[in-house]
């Protein structure tokens, strides 16, 4: 039985997972100790598992008998003919194939969701002002499930288009009873922020806490079930791609998020004759299909094609040990790339507890103006460099090339006192969704009660310092007429 934490916040106070190693006086453990899932690690594996052993074909994949009378079905994710890296696919043994149902019953257009971000659509809205949202309610007078309870933010592209992305929050207080859903536009990246998720896929458990991510690909059915009550979270859903490691570089072979902390589930089956509802997403669009058996009947399955989860707490963050800061690809967790090969499509990003020990340099994230768009999100704790109105379960926007930063007060103390080495981000995690696409953004994000704009009156404090050194500069430029050399005014 998983242990339960004495302190809920347990694994929000730790700077890294490698504090619960107890620096090597008790037995390394990969999974927090309230997780009640064996997993396999790894990313980008070929995995294999089974609930029963001996069930797996050896030398075949669909032979003429399965053992125990079960059903081949095979999963495939990518082109048939994809090269072998990018070959993506998945052998499944159950009781039933996935054929099995009774048809598909169109559902009425959820309005609080979203697929089309172009800009000729009238239901979602560019705006070149900083936005931000305070923490979106759950619902508590009526039952809503994960997928009913799903609410897209923003956006770019569309997924009959085969590349684009959205970015959703999910608000939900009930678990899905007799009901999976199927997501067969794109990947989801699913962030849970208040309440863990326990998910049911076809290829087993997982348990996902605040602290924690979860991709759930393409085509993969899953079923939430929610073991502390009310939730509430975000999703990161890209079309076109996978989900990838991003390249280290001169880092070499470790750092950033590495492919052994990646937890992929092992074969758990579930026979059950029963009324199910699957729910299909489809071009944005939502399709019930029914059936009288579970869709989480597979005993045994083989391939690289497997939903996964990831401990943020794993993250080794790098970054300047002398001066200057090093570019946010540093905090990058997973990429998906686009058909630009020097843009990616989607990048999840964190910043974690971390140090921060750069000399000479202005600590604070600088003034600057970017090709990427940007949208945040806080898990848990403070943020600096954010407004106080920047709480956990809440959101920050800024589109490509509108300039940021913080308010002049900071500036000012930052320039002025030399800081000293110091742990930041500490007791917190905040991500950032960005993409070399600009974001439209929703009817129901932009018509929220939540929504609110960056205050630009953060700035009016802002102080032209150069004209105090009138005096100065004009003796320079006196300096430079009189060699006769240009200054070019």
């Amino acid at each position: 039985m998983p242990a339960q934490l004495e302190d809920p916040k347990e694994y929000q106070k730790i700077f890294h997972w490698a504090e619960t190693q107890k620096d090597g006086t008790i037995p390394s453990f990969g999974v927090r100790k309230n997780d009640p899932y064996e997993y396999q690690s790894g990313f980008n594996n070929y995995f294999e598992s089974e609930a029963v052993p001996g069930t797996v074909p050896k030398g075949q994949n669909s032979p003429r008998n399965v053992r125990f009378g079960l059903y081949a079905e095979q999963m495939t994710a990518s082109s048939f003919i994809a090269p072998r890296h990018k070959n993506k696919k998945a052998w499944l043994y159950r009781a039933r194939p996935a054929v099995a149902h009774q048809g598909f019953t169109e559902l009425p257009d959820n309005a609080d969701t979203e697929s089309n971000f172009l800009p000729i659509n009238p239901r979602v809205h560019l705006s070149p002002t900083q936005l931000a949202w305070l923490p979106f309610d759950i619902p508590t007078d009526a039952n809503v499930d994960f997928i009913s309870g799903l609410k897209t933010i923003a956006g770019s592209g569309d997924p009959t288009l085969r590349e684009g992305l959205a970015i959703h929050t999910f608000l939900a207080n009930k678990s899905m009873d007799k009901r999976a859903a199927v997501n067969s536009d794109g990947d989801f990246l699913i962030v849970p922020q208040q309440g863990a998720l326990d998910i049911q896929t076809e290829f087993g458990m997982l348990f996902v806490q605040p602290g924690e991510i979860c991709i759930v690909q393409r085509g993969q059915r899953f079923k939430v079930n929610l073991p502390d009550g009310p939730t509430r979270g975000y999703i990161l859903e890209i079309w076109g791609a996978n989900f990838e490691l991003p390249e280290l570089g001169p880092l070499g072979a470790n750092g950033l998020a590495n492919a052994r902390d990646f937890l992929h589930p092992i074969a758990k089956y579930e026979i059950e004759q029963a009324p199910w509802e699957i729910i299909y997403k489809l071009g944005g669009k939502f399709f019930k299909s029914t059936q009288q058996h579970s869709p989480f009947d597979v005993v045994a399955w083989h391939g690289n094609y497997v939903p996964y989860k990831y401990d943020l707490t794993k993250f080794v963050n790098v970054g300047s040990i002398s001066v200057d800061h090093i570019d946010p690809s540093i905090f990058c967790v997973l990429t998906a790339p686009s058909r630009d090969p020097t843009a990616p499509l989607a990048d999840f990003l964190i910043f974690s507890p971390r140090w921060d020990v750069a000399s000479h340099t202005y600590r604070p994230p600088y003034y600057h103006r970017n090709a990427a768009s940007e949208l945040m999100g806080l898990i848990y704790g403070e943020y600096a460099g954010r407004s106080d109105e920047f709480q956990p379960g809440g959101v920050s926007f800024e589109c490509g090339f509108v300039p940021h930063g913080v308010a002049y007060e900071e500036f000012k103390a930052a320039s002025e006192n030399q800081p000293p080495e110091m742990q930041i981000s500490k007791d917190a995690v905040a991500f950032m969704m960005e993409s070399s696409r600009p974001f439209t953004i929703t009817d129901w994000a932009w018509k929220s009660d939540k929504l609110h704009e960056h205050e630009p009156k953060m700035w009016d404090p802002l102080v032209e310092n150069f004209s105090k050194h009138k005096d100065e500069v004009d003796k320079i430029l006196a300096g430079v007429k009189k060699m006769g050399l240009s200054n070019g005014h």
